[in-house]
Parts: C-alpha cells; sequence; structure tokens
C-alpha cells in the first residue's frame, strides 16, 4: 500500500517578520550576496529599503510587513484577486528585486512555482487596495489600517489574471 502525503500549503503563523525570515533554508542562489551580512533576511530587506527609500526603520518594517502579508494572501489565495497601494508596493518590489529570496519564497510558500509580477500601465481606481486590506484581515492578518487606507482607491495596477500573477 502507497501512502502519499500532501504538503499543507497553510502557514503556522502570521508573523510577517517569522515568515520572511524562514525563507532562509530555501535561498540557493547569491547565498554569498544574501548571507555575509551576518543579517536575517527581515533585516537585510529592511536595509534595502532604508538604502533605496527616503524613509524611518519604523516606516520600513510596515511596510515590508504588511508587504509579506500581501504576499502570503496572493500565495495561500491564488484565485482571489488583490493588490495594493504604492506604500506597500514599495515593499512588494523590494521583495521580487532580491531575487534570490523572491526565489526562496516561491519555493517554500508556493510550492516552488514562480510568483509573476507583470503589472499594467494605468493604475487602477476600483477600491482593490481596501478590499485587499479587508481580505487580509479576514485572514487573520493584523494589517497597518492607515497604509492601506492612505492610497484609497488608487491601487497598484496589478494584473487580475490569478493565480500565477499578482
Amino acid at each position: 500500500m502507497t501512502v502519499a502525503l500532501e504538503r499543507s500549503t497553510t502557514t503556522r503563523t502570521r508573523d510577517p517578520q517569522e515568515l520572511l525570515n524562514a525563507v532562509a533554508p530555501h535561498i540557493t542562489e547569491l547565498t554569498v550576496n544574501i548571507f555575509d551580512s551576518g543579517m536575517t533576511i527581515w533585516d537585510r530587506e529592511i536595509a534595502l529599503l532604508l538604502r533605496d527609500h527616503t524613509m524611518v526603520r519604523d516606516m520600513a518594517e510596515r511596510i515590508l510587513g504588511n508587504a509579506v502579508m500581501y504576499v502570503m494572501g496572493s500565495i495561500e489565495n491564488p484565485g482571489q484577486h488583490l493588490g495594493v497601494g504604492k506604500l506597500v508596493d514599495i515593499g512588494v518590489h523590494q521583495l521580487i528585486l532580491d531575487t534570490p529570496v523572491w526565489w526562496g519564497i516561491c519555493r517554500l510558500y508556493n510550492g516552488g512555482r514562480f510568483k509573476h509580477h507583470a503589472p499594467f500601465i494605468e493604475r487602477r481606481s476600483d477600491g482593490l487596495c481596501l478590499r485587499t486590506g479587508d481580505f487580509l484581515k479576514s485572514q487573520g492578518w493584523a494589517i497597518d489600517e492607515e497604509l492601506w487606507a492612505i492610497d484609497g482607491a488608487d491601487c497598484s495596477p496589478c494584473d487580475d489574471k490569478v493565480p500565477d500573477s499578482h
């Protein structure tokens, strides 16, 4: 008799910092670049946000935390159409641009499938950002209400061809 066990795709924590740091063992490319600093993955991404954007650490942590929530929400709910506002999108782009980390996220949380990012040119104004914040709250995430509301209905131009892209 053969027994096949399915790997659960649900996460055990709702802590964005823990979820991001858990990616470290799944990073296999450019590991010298990623790990030589001795930083956690969370601290690395915060340092990169601070290097490339004018903000204080508290804001970088808020943005990155909500970006992780959004990414996890889109991975855990592939049929759900989600989108972010301009501020949270800075954190989403940070994760995607650090490609060894992004691949690690895809390996660990998306079953090894690459999650594409192919935004449209025009911003949306249909309230998707606000609906996404509400959806993430319903999934147990402690979203930063201010970051989700600041753009109101002016959402990122996310592709709506889920589940292969966000």
